[in-house]
């Protein structure tokens, strides 16, 4: 019996086994597609400011977009924290906290899609801070848009975004924020 069952399995394979032949005849030819729209290029846009904090305007600055950003938008700003010894510049993504005796210092920013706000917070009374902390920051400011491709990248690192978006220095140096009218 179990004989028997070895050769009909063995047939049933046979039999079964998918067989190729020569290709068929060639099919009549299909009509042309209607051309599609030209790709869009997504490019993020970048800003520099620089100013000082100070009491006056309330340790914070405000500044128009060119045009309103969309809703879904995405906006990451950095801080020029130092300069190398070779002059190589290092950004930090904001938030960026400080800690001191007195407490902690934050520079922080939010936007809305009509201007974005630079601002000093924490527990820190402002006036205690040396101008080295108020005076003459410098931040890059990258507005991504909501359609850029779902990309996995951290947005605190200012070289990664940089080198992703394909942003160069020139790209900030050429394209500043004005203070909003008060």
């Amino acid at each position: 019996m179990k004989r028997l069952s070895a050769v009909f399995g063995f047939l049933a394979l046979v039999l079964f086994q998918a067989c190729e032949g020569p290709p068929g005849p060639q099919g009549p030819p299909g009509f042309d597609g209607q051309d599609g729209q030209d790709g869009v290029n997504i490019v993020a846009t970048t800003f520099q400011v620089n100013f000082d904090f100070t009491q006056e305007e309330n340790y914070e600055a405000i500044f128009d977009w060119p045009e309103p950003i969309f809703e879904s938008d995405a906006v990451q700003a950095y801080i020029l924290w130092e300069t190398d010894g070779n002059d190589t510049e290092i950004w930090r993504a904001l938030p960026q906290t400080v800690f001191f005796e007195e407490g902690p210092l934050v520079y922080n920013y939010d936007f809305t899609v009509f201007d974005v706000r630079l601002f000093l917070d924490g527990a820190i009374d402002p006036t205690l801070l040396g101008p080295e902390w108020t005076d003459n920051q410098v931040f890059r400011i990258v507005v991504i848009p909501s359609d850029f491709p779902d990309a996995r990248i951290d947005l605190t690192n200012y070289e990664a975004v940089t080198k992703y978006l394909g942003i160069t220095e020139e790209d900030f140096k050429n394209n500043t924020l004005l203070p909003k009218k008060k």
